[in-house]
């Protein structure tokens, strides 16, 4: 593994020599043998990417030209209209309620989006908003899509999972479903549930061998509930709607998801980079794709090495997994203290005393897409060349959240 690492370090520090820190760059190689593999865990089943976790065009379609790969799952209406409208994909699914009224217009005053674009729900209320913005006789018909939750709720009271659509039960699911068909200017076309405690939780958390099993055995409840109860919402939904499609999953959980039979689509995306979030599953792992440089620049002590920036740190709870991870060379650790910071960020460990001021240091971010928003080019790494620098979406100065 240190051999790897080495080999790799020196790969990726010949083909970025020209650039100045700090720089993000995509390893190409990576980024196509993850592809591959998250097609092939989807045993058929076609994979919607999560534009989310990408947050560049070019990669996108890089991705979408791949056996396996069809759709995109936007993470708003503004994003999804922008990848229609620049030719990413015909086919893109909003993975969150829209209350944009401006691109709820402008939707409905264009048949090919209307066409292109489906909606998340989760209620009426959405669908209010809608007409509010344009009656369904002066518009085209909206393509829907049901979010049912994929929550596990053993018992009264405990939630595992995430606070997503209120629409839990198999009768809520109906119900909906019934309430849309009833609307002019809408057309249910789908059924989506993303169980994140599953597909989004790691069931290997390093040194914690007790939150791992606890985390296995509620894994395994849930996964036996929602198989039971999404194949009842799908039947209910379909009732009163003809689904062209049944979305579920996550990087985490696309082989399971997959097996089940309601399910005629997985969606996945951070696995395309590799995050190190990822680093703390069993089932499989991305090789790690993504990576940013940042730049020595003092050595406050023998034993530390301090870097200019490197504090990208991730959404979600304030906690250690959320800071990046400092990857090459291996054997660097953040400082407790400090941790990764804004301007600064010292690094402790076995390498830190061979660094010098000058060389590069790289490091993993956490979470996926989110790597993107701080950088407005992606450099394109194979072998040991740059072979294309690519816009991010900040980089095409499209902010979608």
């Amino acid at each position: 593994m240190a051999i790897e690492s080495d080999k790799l370090r020196e790969r990726l520090d010949r083909a970025t020599a020209h650039l100045e820190p700090p720089y993000a760059v995509v390893d190409l190689t990576a980024f196509d043998a993850n592809s591959a593999a998250l097609a092939d865990r989807a045993a058929g089943k076609p994979v919607r990417l999560a534009s989310k976790s990408v947050r560049s065009r070019e990669l996108i379609s890089r991705a979408l030209a791949r056996p396996g790969w069809q759709g995109v799952m936007a993470f708003t209406l503004p994003e999804a209209i922008w990848l229609v409208r620049v030719g990413v994909s015909d086919d893109v699914l909003v993975a969150y309620p829209s209350a944009d009224r401006a691109a709820l217009a402008e939707l409905g005053a264009d048949p090919t989006l209307a066409a292109a674009i489906t909606l998340m729900i989760d209620g009426t209320g959405q669908l209010d908003l809608v007409d509010a913005v344009t009656p369904p006789g002066q518009r085209a018909e909206l393509r829907l899509c049901l979010d049912l939750d994929a929550s596990w709720r053993p018992l009264r009271g405990v939630h595992v999972g995430v606070r997503r659509s209120p629409v839990h039960s198999v009768r809520a699911a109906g119900a909906l479903a019934a309430a849309v068909a009833g609307r002019p200017g809408f057309r249910l076309v789908g059924l989506m549930s993303y169980e994140a405690q599953i597909a989004g939780l790691g069931d290997a958390p390093p040194g914690q061998t007790l939150l791992a099993g606890a985390i296995r055995l509620a894994q395994r409840g849930s996964y036996r509930e929602l198989l039971a109860r999404r194949g009842a919402a799908v039947a209910a939904v379909r009732e009163h709607a003809d689904l062209e499609f049944v979305n579920g999953g996550g990087t985490g959980s696309v082989a399971a998801t997959s097996a089940d039979p309601a399910v005629t689509e997985v969606t996945a995306g951070s696995g395309l980079y590799g995050p190190t979030l990822f680093d703390a599953y069993r089932a499989w792992r991305p090789t790690p794709a993504a990576f940013f440089a940042c730049a020595v620049v003092r050595r406050p002590t023998p034993e530390l090495a301090t870097v200019l920036g490197g504090g990208w740190i991730a959404s979600g709870p304030a906690a250690d997994s959320r800071l990046p991870r400092p990857w090459l060379p291996a054997g660097l650790k953040l400082v407790g203290t400090e941790g990764a910071g804004e301007v600064q960020t010292p690094l402790s460990g076995a390498a830190a005393a061979g660094l010098r001021v000058g060389d590069r240091v790289w490091f993993r971010h956490a979470k996926a897409g989110e790597l993107c928003e701080r950088v407005n080019e992606l450099h394109l790494v194979e072998g040991d060349a740059v072979v294309a620098t690519v816009p991010t979406y900040r980089g095409e100065g499209q902010a979608f959240l």
